[in-house]
Formats: C-alpha cells, structure tokens, sequence
C-alpha cells in the first residue's frame, strides 16, 4: 500500500506545471473534445509508466544496499530541484493530422521520455519492488493532474498557483530524498 501511496502522491504533485500537463491543457483548448484526450493521456502513461516501472524493478534488482540508498536519493534530490524549473511545450511539435487519442497517446509518449514523473517511477519501482502498485500509483496519480486540467481547462488556469503546487512537489521529492539517505545511516 506504501508502494501506491508514494507513488500517487509523487506523480500527481510532480505533474503540476510539467510539460505533459501543458500538453493536456493545449489539447484540450484545442480540440474541446475530453474524452478521447484523457484515454490517449491514459493509454501513453500506462506504456511509458510500465517500461519505466520495468527499468526500475531491473535497477533495483541488479542493485542492492547502500548503492541503491544513495542512487535513489540523488534521483530523488534531482527530481525536488526539477520541480522548481518551469516546463515549456513547443505547439509545433504537436502533430495534428491524426485523430484527437492518437494525437494525444503521440504528444504524451513524447513528452514523457525522460521526463521527471518517468524518472520518478524508475526509481520508485526500484525502492519499493512493487511494480502493479507502483505502476497504479504513478499512473492514478498522472490522471488525477491531467484530467481536471482537460475538463476544467479554462477554469483551472485561474483558481491553481502552479509556484506552490511545484513547491510541494520539490518538498515531497526532498523528502524521499532524505528518507533514502536515513535507510543508509539510521537503519
């Protein structure tokens, strides 16, 4: 269940301001059709959060003890800094000749290589050895980011401070950051 939690609660913060969210929010003022944008949005995350999720059970099984401790905590600082450096998507690059699902599974695959919330799953897949779970959380936690910004797209833009919501992201980062460095010299 911790593997669920972490895992939702790292990728939903993580997710606000980044760039797969301003894709949402692009498409979504683009095409003002919901349904078939949050099923590309899920189709994408479920192929690019089980690869990263795959990656990370294999780290996690090659790697072991304080090695993995301090490799975590690294990916985890890594990611509390990248959460303060605002993400910019190019409309160009967005290709809009195919259907509104394929056009959005394409601009969100695209957009998640190598992105934070795909690192983080890397490395919450290798702590926690937990791959469905993992995989869920991160997953649940992408739709919980980006489905209320398709639907809600003009609203949201206005209510939602993106410098706080990275702020806690950075925050819940660090933490995992410094619970990693614990395992290494407390336990």
């Amino acid at each position: 269940m911790d593997a669920l939690i972490v895992s939702f609660l790292a990728v939903a913060t993580a997710e606000m301001g980044d760039k797969t969210q301003l894709v949402a929010l692009y498409l979504a003022s683009r095409f003002h059709r919901p349904v078939p944008i949050i099923l590309g949005i899920l189709a994408a995350t479920l192929a690019s959060h089980l690869a990263a999720g795959l990656i990370g059970q294999w780290i996690g099984v090659m790697l072991s003890g304080n090695i993995l401790h301090w490799l975590l905590a690294l990916s985890f600082f890594a990611a509390a800094i990248w959460a303060f450096i605002p993400d910019k998507i190019d409309s160009e690059q967005i290709n809009q000749t195919h259907g509104i699902f394929l056009t959005a599974f394409i601009a969100f695959s695209l957009a998640e290589i190598g992105d934070k919330t795909q690192l983080a799953t890397v490395a919450l897949a290798a702590q926690f050895q937990s791959l469905v779970a993992v995989v869920a959380g991160t997953t649940i936690g992408m739709m919980a980011a980006n489905v209320p910004v398709v639907i809600l797209s003009h609203t949201i833009t206005n209510h939602i401070s993106i410098k706080w919501v990275r702020a806690l992201s950075g925050v819940l980062f660090a933490f995992l950051g410094i619970y990693e460095l614990y395992k290494i010299f407390i336990l």
